[in-house]
């Protein structure tokens, strides 16, 4: 009889941790959303950098990363109503981003 007490306690705390572990996984989702979108902004960036710094800002690496960017920023506006700015490191919740603010440095 006391091992089926000691059994039904075991399961309980085991639910318990279960729920609380789903719990925090559910509210960790949006950050790690929004943070798969900076990662993604600030990847385009430094490629688009790079694409200047080795080609030339009028090349058609920097043109395809400077596209690359753009997409970046469209996904992460669509998904989530803001933009990484990689240089001004703060986000934006208005779609103001300048599509040729890297042409020339």
């Amino acid at each position: 009889m006391r091992l089926r007490n000691n059994l039904h306690h075991v399961k309980a705390i085991l639910g318990t941790a279960a729920l609380a572990t789903g719990l925090l996984l559910f509210a960790g989702a949006p950050a790690a959303k929004a943070d798969g979108c900076q990662e993604r902004l600030i990847k385009a960036d430094h490629k688009l950098h790079e694409a200047i710094e080795h080609h030339g800002p009028d090349s058609k690496q920097a043109a395809h990363y400077r596209h690359e960017l753009h997409e970046a920023r469209e996904y992460c506006y669509a998904h989530g109503n803001r933009w990484w700015d990689v240089d001004g490191k703060r986000w934006h919740t208005d779609r103001d981003w300048d599509d040729h603010d890297h042409d020339h440095r």
